[in-house]
């Protein structure tokens, strides 16, 4: 609050003031005072209005920035009103119970939300326990009629199973800390495993995939990292070349330990390149690909900022590698050892 919006609101104050100065010295004037008497009356209840506005401006103002404060610090700001005292004003009284009304009314619609959002939630992920049945049984129908088309229809069962996980994924995302088991894991482990996961959608792009020897191991939830992997296969593989590879390799960076998933796709161009981490964000490729829903690497972000992994995007006209980043828990390490 500014001092001279403080002096506009008390503006009705001035104007009652002055009349009333005035008033009183056409009395005392009629009245036989004299003209110095009047002026020294007249300057003392001046000097007392500005006396009491400058005092009431400070007070006030320091009120509400402390109010402003506590307000700026707290996360859910509408309940603003349970650190507020209750005001000795009358009229600051009235808004405080509006505010607790207001409080009460955001209190239960967020309520609300959450039960239908949890109800919702759980629905999504006994529907996707459901479905995976048939899809098993679809597989296992085409595993033992091996033909053409079949193996055609394993690769797009491939597809549904990874859109049902990412589903699935998607539901869990906002609770993680509930579904994952921090453990160590063997990261060549972790990349067979999800190549095994896609090998159909690999053969049928003939896709060629070369993963380099590595001994290295993290501390992380394995089921989630191969659900990342998945989806940077899935990505790979949706943008690939006519003669497509894909690139497993570690590099040691300092107390981090990187794994790259590199292919020579048609890259992501530069300008989409700090984007393509928002939800639904398809940039220039995803006009290429009609099918680009941009929740992938939106999800795969959420997830990796969740368990604390680290993920980059590179790019250019020769393909994309895509970085996850682990760090080296020594305190696990110590604990185990």
């Amino acid at each position: 609050m500014s001092g001279k919006q403080y002096l506009k609101n008390q503006l009705p104050v001035v104007f009652i003031n002055l009349l009333g100065i005035l008033a009183l010295s056409l009395f005392l004037l009629a009245g036989g005072s004299s003209v110095q008497s009047i002026l020294f009356i007249s300057a003392v209840w001046v000097f007392t209005v500005i006396c009491w506005m400058a005092a009431t401006c400070l007070s006030r103002k320091k009120y509400l920035e402390k109010l402003l404060a506590m307000t700026e610090q707290l996360e859910e700001r509408y309940l603003i009103a349970e650190l507020m005292a209750v005001p000795e004003k009358a009229d600051d009284q009235v808004f405080y119970r509006i505010l607790k009304m207001a409080e009460k009314s955001m209190l239960e619609k967020i309520g609300g939300i959450q039960r239908e959002r949890k109800e919702y939630r759980e629905y999504i992920e006994q529907w996707i326990h459901e479905v995976k049945t048939p899809i098993t049984a679809m597989k296992l129908l085409c595993e033992n009629n091996r033909l053409d088309f079949t193996r055609d229809l394993l690769a797009e069962l491939e597809k549904v199973t990874r859109f049902t996980e990412q589903a699935l994924y998607y539901a869990r995302s906002e609770h993680t800390e509930k579904d994952y088991a921090v453990r160590e894991i063997r990261l060549e482990a972790v990349i067979h495993g999800a190549i095994a996961d896609n090998k159909y959608l690999l053969r049928q792009n003939h896709v060629a995939v070369t993963v380099d020897a590595m001994e290295d191991s993290v501390y992380t939830d394995d089921k989630w990292v191969r659900f990342i992997l998945n989806q940077l296969i899935s990505n790979a593989v949706k943008y690939c070349t006519k003669q497509p590879a894909l690139h497993f390799y570690t590099v040691r960076r300092g107390e981090r330990t990187l794994l790259a998933v590199e292919d020579n796709g048609i890259g992501i161009a530069e300008s989409d390149l700090p984007r393509i981490f928002e939800k639904g964000f398809t940039g220039q490729n995803g006009r290429i690909v009609q099918s680009s829903t941009g929740i992938g690497l939106y999800l795969c972000k959420r997830l990796c900022d969740k368990l604390g992994i680290g993920l980059e995007a590179h790019s250019n006209e020769k393909g994309t590698t895509m970085v996850l980043s682990f760090s080296v828990n020594y305190f696990v390490k110590e604990v185990q050892g």
